[in-house]
Order: C-alpha cells, then structure tokens, then sequence
C-alpha cells in the first residue's frame, strides 16, 4: 500500500490567501460528513493530519495538505449543511467560486459521494454547477467498506451512469483503494 508524507500548510478564506505555489492542487467537493478528512488521514497514513468531527459543518476555510511535494490536495467547506447564517453560507459560496474559478494550479476537483444512500440533491446541483464552468472532476465514492462486497459494482456503476468520467471507491477502514487513488493523482 502506498502512503505519501503529508503536511498541513494553510487555512485561507479566500484566493488571495491560497499558498503560492506551483504544485498541482485537487480541491475536496462534497456535503459534510461525506469523508473528505478521512479521506486525506487515510492518503497520509495520519489519523490526526486533517479534524474529523461527527458534527457537520466544522470545516469553514480552505485548508491545504502537502503530499511529499508532489500536490496540494485542498479540503473545502463541505455542502448541504451548516449552521451558520444565510449570510456566512452567501460568502463562503462566493469565495469558494471565485477560488474554483480562478485558482490555476487546480488540476481537477474531487467530489465525494457517500456510496451507502443514493445521490443526493446537493451533489446534483454541484455537478451541475462544475459542469456548467466546463472544471475537471472525477468522483470518489466514499464509505465503501459499508457497501455489501455484492454491491459494490452496482453503486460504482450508478455513479458512473449518474456523473460520467472517473469513479474510484474509497474505504478510510480499508486502505485497499489507496494506490489506484494516488495512481491516478499521480497522473494528473
């Protein structure tokens, strides 16, 4: 199983603040809880690298993760959930565009969908959102470990048939996705 070292850098509110760097960075999409921090612990073989929380909506700024200087992976406020103000929701939406509409070192963004429940409304409008700007994306199915093993082909399908483009599983209890993970960042 590969692991890369990997090191905080920085929380940034906006793209003015994002590191300068040439490093080709992936930005984290998806609702809360969906698995992004588990995600980037798994890949860094550190379980305290990136908070995990149980309760949604704890992450609020861009925070950057270097792996072996090899990429950036970006983890973002997640969707769908938080309990902040319609005020703070309009500005963190306005600077996460302006920051994925203008930040040239993002090679693709990631979205993570939670493969036990059936897509959800808010990742629709994500997609359709990325897609609409014409963005690089591929998806990661996240929580696979708690798919039944005779399932699992049929959710990765579906996401497929949903999304288009690149679906790889992902299990932060079974680190047995890592490498065709880090293959295909590797590649990017």
């Amino acid at each position: 199983m590969k692991y890369l070292n990997a090191t905080f850098v920085k929380s940034a509110e906006m793209l003015s603040q994002c590191p300068d760097t040439s490093l080709p960075e992936f930005p984290l999409l998806g609702r809360s809880n969906v698995g992004k921090s588990s995600f980037i612990n798994a890949l860094s073989n550190n379980k305290k690298l990136a908070k995990t929380s149980n309760t949604p909506g704890k992450t609020r700024l861009i925070n950057y993760f270097n792996f072996s200087d090899k990429f950036h992976i970006a983890d973002l406020p997640g969707y769908g959930y938080a309990k902040v103000s319609k005020e703070a929701q309009a500005k963190w939406q306005r600077y996460l565009e302006e920051y994925l509409l203008n930040r040239s070192q993002i090679k693709s963004l990631i979205q993570f969908i939670d493969s036990r429940h059936d897509i959800q409304k808010n990742d629709y409008q994500m997609r359709e959102w990325v897609n609409a700007y014409n963005l690089p994306i591929i998806t990661i199915a996240t929580k696979i470990d708690y798919v039944p093993k005779n399932k699992v082909l049929n959710v990765i399908t579906n996401i497929k048939k949903e999304f288009g483009g690149v679906v790889l599983p992902f299990s932060s209890a079974n680190n047995r996705y890592n490498d065709d993970i880090f293959d295909w960042l590797l590649a990017n």
